[in-house]
């Protein structure tokens, strides 16, 4: 059995490996494409170069293979599995003693092999490249911004709360066009400063070229909301809130819990990021009373979409068990490849689906993964069970 066991692994890793390169080789294709546009752009002095879109693809592609691995993993198990089915091979291990069962328990464990190959890719190897190509377009191309006014972030501290915008990432890593907003218990303003740039530090970001006031906020001021509706008038305009003081700072260490992950996740993209900068992020933003639907959702995600490995090499079970003695595999092949397809598209669909109806994030991002482990156990009971 142990035989057995060999040969099916050995097939299924060769298998998985040469889709997974073909897809990869495909993909890399068409992201090289799309960089040729902004070769010669950037600095006149030191422009981005074709080198340097071929470093950037490079870095990119194992985000990619995350992406594709579990699509990977189906095709490739299909085509060894239609191939023992069709060589009648899968026929003469069945009469060697290996039943269902023990075919189902010798793919999970490649499944799980799979799987933690996936979640390695995905939470470790995918970020730190991603961010690395970044970086480095952003040397050549300028700053990583989301948008035009940057990425928003707070900060609840003992007796204050701050309102913060980064307005871009550097390729060093050092923060562009920095505002920071103070405000009291009451919501009213304390202080604002204005950043030229910034670097992180331990529990601290220092700033540099910075203009900061302070404000005079008296006890009787009235809310917001009255001050707008009714102005003030006699003794109480006197007492006006009005800037205390300006200045200007070469330095400034500004003490926040604010980390250098936490300002990438809300400038890059959360399913860039790792698990773990993830969970901190979502923390950051639930103690800071800010919604974290779309980034629980991406969590939640990031563990469930490994798991998915398991998923497909349930489904190509059955596969061994179809009776055809000729004709090509490739229409199975190709059945297989719709399945990845629509399981991609799925898992991307529900995604947004949950974070537009304010679905369980958990729920949201299990769902996909529950139907297809659902349809592949059925297909499971009805050819080979039954049959």
């Amino acid at each position: 059995m142990q035989t057995i066991r060999r040969l099916l692994h050995r097939e299924i890793w060769v298998s998985v490996a040469f889709v997974a390169l073909a897809f990869l080789m495909l993909f890399c294709f068409f992201d090289l494409v799309d960089e040729l546009g902004d070769i010669g752009k950037g600095n006149p002095a030191n422009p981005y170069r074709l080198m340097h879109a071929a470093i950037y693809t490079f870095l990119w592609a194992p985000s990619r293979l995350y992406e594709l691995l579990p699509i990977a993993v189906l095709i490739g198990s299909i085509f060894v599995m239609a191939r023992f089915a069709q060589s009648s091979e899968f026929t003469i291990l069945r009469t060697s003693g290996m039943g269902p069962w023990r075919a189902l328990k010798t793919l999970l464990w490649m499944g799980l092999a799979f799987t933690l190959i996936t979640f390695a890719m995905g939470d470790y190897i995918a970020p730190q490249a991603t961010r690395a190509a970044q970086l480095l377009k952003s040397k050549f191309m300028g700053q990583i911004s989301l948008g035009a006014t940057g990425a928003w972030l707070k900060d609840r501290q003992q007796f204050s709360s701050y309102a913060v915008n980064v307005g871009a990432l550097d390729g060093d890593g050092s923060m562009r066009n920095i505002k920071i907003y103070e405000f009291n218990s009451k919501g009213q303003i304390l202080a604002t400063a204005q950043a030229e740039s910034g670097q992180f530090e331990d529990e601290a970001w220092l700033l540099t070229n910075v203009q900061r006031q302070e404000f005079f906020i008296p006890e009787s001021m009235p809310s917001s909301t009255q001050s707008l509706a009714a102005p003030l008038a006699g003794p109480a305009a006197a007492q006006a809130a009005r800037v205390e003081r300006g200045q200007m700072l070469p330095e400034w260490r500004w003490a926040t819990g604010i980390s250098a992950e936490m300002v990438s996740v809300a400038l890059l993209k959360p399913e860039r990021m790792g698990t773990i900068d993830l969970f901190q992020y979502i923390n950051h933003l639930q103690a800071n009373g800010q919604t974290s639907q779309r980034y629980e959702i991406e969590f939640w995600r990031k563990v469930f979409y490994p798991l998915s490995c398991l998923v497909m090499v349930v489904l190509a079970l059955p596969f061994a068990y179809l009776h055809f003695r000729s004709g090509a595999i490739s229409g199975y092949v190709f059945a297989g490849v719709m399945i990845g397809i629509s399981f991609f598209m799925l898992n991307n669909v529900f995604g947004y689906i949950g974070n537009l109806n304010d679905w369980v994030p958990w729920i949201t991002a299990a769902l996909p993964g529950l139907i297809y482990m659902f349809a592949s156990l059925s297909a499971f009971t009805w050819l080979v069970l039954r049959q």
